[in-house]
């Protein structure tokens, strides 16, 4: 009879202990638990650089800060296409610039300043990936990058 008792009284704790989980009380709310993690949040677009379309008007394609490189986004980019980039009136180049691409949609980007680069764009690849530029393809005096990709 006693083992009895004490099964009910265990099996009790443990049913109150799973209905005060279940329930949320207010000072479990605040607790970190180790299996529960907070999303990053999204990044935030910026605009830092001006944008147009090699005939001159005007390109929307989101820019981000990706810790001190920033990060122009091309991964809804058409099969062929590019942009002129220019830093803003009074403004001056980021340390790092890099481009977001598709593999798959996109083949190459060719980035024309002081230098110019080619970059391949891997086609394993099924998320999009980050091509950072190399120093020297552009410096504080270049006046403006053309940017140019295509399918292959």
């Amino acid at each position: 009879m006693a083992s009895r008792n004490r099964r009910n009284r265990v099996g009790f704790a443990v049913a109150m202990f799973a209905l005060v989980l279940a329930a949320g009380c207010s000072h479990f709310s605040g607790m970190h638990w180790p299996w529960t993690h907070k999303a990053p949040p999204p990044p935030v677009p910026v605009n830092e650089l001006v944008l147009t379309t090699e005939s001159g008007a005007t390109a929307s394609y989101p820019q981000y800060w990706k810790r001190n490189t920033l990060l122009i986004d091309l991964h809804d980019a058409s099969q062929e296409g590019g942009i002129v980039v220019k830093p803003r009136p009074g403004g001056q180049w980021p340390v790092r610039l890099a481009f977001r691409v598709t593999p798959g949609s996109i083949g190459v980007l060719e980035v024309r300043g002081e230098e110019r680069v080619v970059l391949p764009v891997a086609q394993a690849a099924a998320q999009p990936i980050d091509l950072e530029l190399t120093p020297g393809v552009y410096i504080a005096t270049t006046v403006q990058l053309k940017v140019h990709w295509s399918a292959r």
